[in-house]
């Protein structure tokens, strides 16, 4: 395969190189590992904001209970996440701290924003610093704030984050976005959104999706409080859905 001019002239091997049509190739390397990762969905509905991810088991002899897709950064913080989860660990992991030394300092839930900002300021220093990389993930972080609205934010490779109603990162971004733009309504309510999120991925894995397969979270307004589903409970929204 002929190597494209840009690549000949070496504008993808430095971080801090422009090519001649002003594009940071390192950081749409680092777009598109995003687009090979599992796909994740976030929504926010009218009791709160939900995550759904693949877990994307590779191996049969793997334990699905072992394995993680969604994070508690706080009790009424979750996050999830697409492309390299290494990456993704250490930035949850300072998303965790940033958490606690805020109610430690001011005795008060940090907001979800704040936490936003933190990671993507990091991410976007990754983006202009010589002998660093992009990291090659996309994070959904959702959560409900201390005025009771939920809120749900995508933070990219390149440092930017955007807020949306409902959202979806990784391989089968564009099937489910297409899905979710012509079901998704205002006031959703939960038990919908999770049955319109699980039916979303189906479209993407196949109805062989089995609830092993699964990692789904929720935060609600009520208690302003994250829980994890458990498999039961998956089993049987996958179960009214294949109906």
């Amino acid at each position: 395969m002929q190597a494209m001019p840009h690549q000949v002239m070496g504008y993808d091997r430095a971080i801090t190189m422009f090519s001649p049509e002003g594009r940071l190739l390192q950081v749409e390397y680092a777009k598109k590992t995003v687009k090979q990762g599992s796909t994740a969905i976030g929504m926010v509905c009218k009791e709160g904001v939900l995550l759904v991810t693949d877990k994307r088991l590779i191996d049969k002899f793997i334990v699905p209970e072992a394995t993680e897709k969604i994070w508690q950064v706080d009790n009424h913080i979750a996050v999830t996440a697409s492309g390299i989860l290494s990456d993704a660990r250490v930035l949850i992991e300072r998303a965790q701290l940033k958490a606690q030394q805020h109610t430690v300092t001011y005795d008060s839930p940090i907001d979800v924003l704040s936490i936003v900002k933190d990671v993507c300021d990091l991410k976007q220093v990754c983006t202009q610093s010589a002998g660093l990389r992009p990291f090659g993930v996309s994070l959904l972080i959702a959560g409900v704030d201390e005025d009771g609205e939920a809120r749900l934010f995508e933070t990219d490779p390149t440092g930017i984050y955007f807020q949306y109603k409902a959202v979806a990162i990784g391989e089968g971004e564009t099937e489910v976005q297409e899905m979710l733009h012509k079901k998704y309504k205002e006031n959703i309510s939960m038990d919908e959104g999770l049955k319109l999120a699980v039916k979303a991925l189906m479209k993407t894995i196949g109805k062989s999706i089995s609830a092993d397969r699964l990692d789904i979270a929720t935060v609600t307004k009520d208690k302003k409080e994250y829980k994890k589903l458990s498999q039961k409970k998956i089993e049987k929204i996958l179960a009214e859905v294949k109906k």
